[in-house]
């Protein structure tokens, strides 16, 4: 038997990134283990040398660690782009959030508001900027751990409105739905995997990366919750 990959990931692709592996064992490739951990933390370790044949990531991480000269050149390829969704504890009033102006409101009425890390987060904390609620919420916004799902904290009742990629939301027990974002304020997160320069296996890391990143792989996407990447400017 060959020896296993090693791919280390942010938590919002395990899913994902767990079938995918899967399929790409069942067409011939090796063995992948893969580690999911908060996006930072996956990051910061393979910044620090810690041996990987793979990492997935937010492309903004995987663009600062190409930047720092921790990836293989030329090895970058696109893999998933994840729409936020927005959810409200099973049982619980269901408020329009199919407009600009009825998300509005719907922050504005919340209790307490759960978002995520990474650049979903961020893009929310921009939106509300936007809107000159930054001040008025800033005791309300509760930001999930690293590696722990809002839809926990809105299923536990701690917010009552929850942000999150709807990879991360979807089938979990005890919320409700609303949907994703109203239309022009979409907010989009992409996903590339790269090979660290410390890979074992380079190249099978990349024929990997390459499965991942192909229309095989589309169907899968779409069962996660996410979508193919079809825009080529992503600096591969």
């Amino acid at each position: 038997m060959s020896t296993a990959l090693t791919l280390i990931s942010s938590m919002a692709t395990r899913h994902l990134l767990a079938d995918l592996a899967q399929a790409h064992a069942r067409a011939g490739g090796p063995e992948t283990r893969i580690e999911s951990v908060g996006g930072v933390d996956a990051a910061r370790r393979v910044r620090g040398g810690e041996v990987f044949d793979a990492v997935v990531l937010a492309s903004d991480a995987i663009a600062r660690l190409d930047a720092d000269g921790r990836l293989r050149p030329g090895s970058i390829r696109p893999i998933a782009d994840s729409s936020v969704a927005i959810a409200v504890q099973a049982g619980a009033p269901r408020p329009d959030t199919g407009s600009e102006a009825a998300l509005r409101a719907a922050v504005l009425g919340a209790r307490a508001i759960g978002y995520s890390t990474g650049p979903s987060g961020t893009a929310l904390m921009a939106l509300f900027e936007r809107w000159g609620l930054t001040d008025a919420l800033k005791d309300r916004l509760v930001q999930a751990r690293p590696g722990v799902p809002v839809g926990s904290l809105v299923a536990s009742g701690e917010v009552e409105l929850g942000f999150q990629q709807l990879s991360e939301l979807m089938d979990l027990p005890g919320i409700t739905l609303l949907g994703g974002m109203p239309p022009g304020l979409e907010i989009v997160s992409r996903f590339s995997g790269a090979v660290p320069v410390t890979a074992a296996r380079p190249e099978a890391a990349q024929a990997l990366l390459d499965f991942l990143a192909s229309p095989a792989s589309d169907e899968s996407k779409r069962r996660h919750g996410m979508q193919a990447v079809r825009d080529p400017q992503d600096g591969r």
